[in-house]
């Protein structure tokens, strides 16, 4: 057999999204390359590794165990990879984040000089919505997650970067009575919502609640991107994190519609098991934080201070 480490990080990708659509994409190459790959890997075996059933890609039993097995190569030759990194005196390993929605505004720019100073250090971030994010920590998958809200049942240690305030806008041109009503802003205009699960969500829904708004026309989509070029386009109002919103706020594409009780404020926290036995890597990136979080919200979010008092 010759097959390649290149051959089994492909097929180990695919056998984790049935799909080699999904795999392309996540890989960056062309549908066609991971399917020759696919081929040519397949071809070193008299066992089928996957199956078409209809159109949905399945992974046989004999492919499942073939795909543990090439976990396990993948992650020792990524533990040499770091092993020789390490005699050579650099900090190296992974650092595994998942991000809430509208955590990837935030959290790139903590992580960009730390990945710049430790080239050693391999980042895989998953960006999702808040459910994903703390069902991943439960599971011990990551080293930490970004949320606004702190899970309830999980016991965590935190570090707080910055404050998350959700506003209500509108697109730049709607034209709103000079006397706006709660009545005009919640069941006349049609309101934006995030899917189940997200935290801006929840945070939206506990705040219309909390003041018995009563919403009569609604649409729901899944990112903030979404909600953002909705708003945008005039398809409704939303209640959004102003994280996200800079440019499209500087360029008069939005504007924020004073609402009695808004904005909601909360903190992005970085958070992660108290049980957890944190890598070399990890406890380096907490001690980064705890140095430089002032210096990059100072330089890279000081604008989100001029709303304070909308």
């Amino acid at each position: 057999m010759y097959y390649t480490l290149h051959q089994l990080q492909i097929f180990l990708k695919i056998s984790e999204l049935q799909s080699i659509t999904k795999a392309s994409e996540e890989l960056h190459l062309t549908q066609p390359a991971v399917s020759i790959q696919l081929k040519k890997f397949q071809d070193q075996f008299p066992i089928p590794l996957t199956e078409v059933v209809g159109r949905q890609l399945y992974i046989t039993d004999f492919g499942k165990e073939i795909a543990q097995a090439a976990e396990r190569i993948i992650n020792q030759v990524e533990e040499i990879n770091y092993k020789t990194l390490a005699y050579q005196g650099n900090l190296s390993g992974r650092l595994k984040v998942s991000v809430v929605s509208t955590g990837k505004y935030v959290m790139p720019y903590f992580l960009s000089d730390f990945m710049t100073e430790n080239k050693g250090v391999d980042l895989i971030m998953d960006v999702t919505n808040k459910s994903k994010v703390v069902r991943s920590l439960e599971l011990n998958e990551v080293d930490f997650a970004l949320v606004s809200v702190l899970p309830e049942k999980l016991n965590v240690d935190t570090v707080e970067l910055m404050p998350n305030k959700l506003f209500y806008v509108s697109n730049y041109d709607r034209e709103l009575p000079k006397t706006i009503s709660k009545k005009h802003l919640f069941e006349k205009i049609p309101l934006i919502y995030r899917e189940p699960g997200s935290a801006t969500r929840n945070a939206m829904e506990s705040f219309i609640e909390k003041n018995r708004y009563s919403v009569n026309k609604k649409m729901e989509l899944t990112s903030n991107e979404a909600v953002k070029q909705a708003v945008i386009s005039g398809l409704g109002c939303s209640i959004m994190p102003l994280i996200g919103n800079k440019n499209a706020l500087k360029n008069n594409e939005l504007k924020i519609i004073p609402v009695k009780g808004l904005p909601i404020t909360t903190t992005w926290n970085l958070i992660w098991l108290k049980s957890k036995n944190l890598s070399p890597v990890a406890v380096a990136f907490l001690d980064y934080l705890k140095e430089r979080k002032g210096h990059i919200i100072q330089k890279k979010f000081s604008w989100i201070y001029d709303f304070e008092h909308i």
